[in-house]
């Protein structure tokens, strides 16, 4: 290390790394903008989108070493947002692999200088059974640009390493690219949240995208009662259910009203035993259908004039199917 780079404290060295990778970022979003050199990176990424797009198979990403590592991020992102993908290692595509890679897919490969010997199979594979060929790179004239179908270029940009010899700006170039790509398809998906859920059922982000459906209370649970059943008999069954509520439903068992333990506080001054369910229940309750997302169950129960703790959960006959409670929703770490 050189008495000039001792001046620096460790925080420096990170910062102007980060600067450095920053930059680079920078200079990918200004050749995806503009046309550089007799090149237009936005015409390219525009031919990526449209063909993944409307692929019938599966899109293939490899590449070896630092861009084999960058190439199975991008591939889990796409994966994980509704674009159907899978990685392949060069050096495996060499002793059977290559069957996986089907003329109906797509295959991107990385590698910043094009010139990744590990990467012939798959090139060679992909032109004798024309497989459209993506290059993600860093060199226009190198042995995969030339050899692909389309070419995602990569800027030039500096390296943060000080020797030049890490890739780093490179690598975060491919893979900000590779999240460009992913991103941009699933907008054009119409991808929801509730499909990010059906790939993510584990772990804290698995339990916020649960459906009303995996939390309700069902069948015995649900507290239900007929709107000319006295009172008395209903505060019975809402006090054996505990769940705070009860649903009123009509002889063919649709739902016609709540009660909550906030009605029974508003009959405080009258003689409960003389009053029938029908006479306190709210005849236009908040019902959600099983399958909404519980967090947006949650949502609605608190961004309201006043906050409800419970709601019941109909379907497409309005009969009841369920309740939902704030509790269960807490409990989950849904919040």
């Amino acid at each position: 290390m050189t008495v000039q780079e001792n001046i620096y404290s460790d925080v420096e060295i990170a910062c102007q790394a980060l600067t450095i990778e920053q930059a680079g970022i920078a200079d990918l979003v200004d050749a995806l903008r503009n046309h550089h050199e007799g090149y237009n990176l936005s015409t390219a990424f525009e031919k990526t989108i449209a063909l993944i797009y409307s692929l019938k198979g599966r899109v293939v990403v490899t590449g070896i070493g630092k861009s084999g590592h960058i190439g199975r991020k991008i591939q889990a992102t796409l994966a994980s947002t509704g674009t159907p993908s899978f990685f392949v290692h060069p050096a495996e595509a060499a002793h059977g692999d290559l069957g996986m890679i089907q003329p109906s897919d797509v295959v991107i490969a990385l590698s910043s200088s094009g010139e990744t010997v590990e990467l012939a199979n798959i090139i060679n594979h992909a032109r004798r059974f024309n497989i459209p060929l993506i290059a993600m790179t860093s060199q226009a004239n190198s042995t995969l640009a030339k050899a692909a179908d389309i070419v995602l270029l990569l800027p030039q940009s500096k390296e943060a390493c000080p020797l030049g010899l890490a890739p780093t700006t490179s690598s975060v170039a491919q893979l900000a690219l590779g999240d460009a790509l992913a991103i941009t398809l699933l907008r054009k998906n119409r991808f929801t949240p509730s499909d990010f859920g059906k790939y993510h059922p584990g772990g804290r982000l698995g339990t916020k995208l649960k459906f009303v459906r995996d939390l309700m209370h069902i069948n015995d649970e649900i507290p239900l009662a007929p709107p000319h059943m006295p009172m008395h008999d209903a505060l019975m069954i809402m006090t054996k259910k505990a769940l705070g509520c009860i649903g009123v439903i009509s002889n063919d068992k649709k739902l016609i009203g709540l009660i909550t333990d906030g009605d029974l506080r508003r009959t405080l001054n009258q003689d409960i035993r003389k009053l029938q369910v029908k006479d306190v229940m709210n005849t236009s309750p908040l019902t959600i259908n099983p399958d909404l997302l519980a967090a947006e169950a949650l949502c609605l129960m608190n961004n309201r004039e006043k906050p409800i703790t419970c709601l019941f959960v109909i379907n497409e006959f309005q009969n009841p199917v369920g309740v939902i409670h704030i509790h269960d929703l807490l409990r989950m770490g849904i919040a």
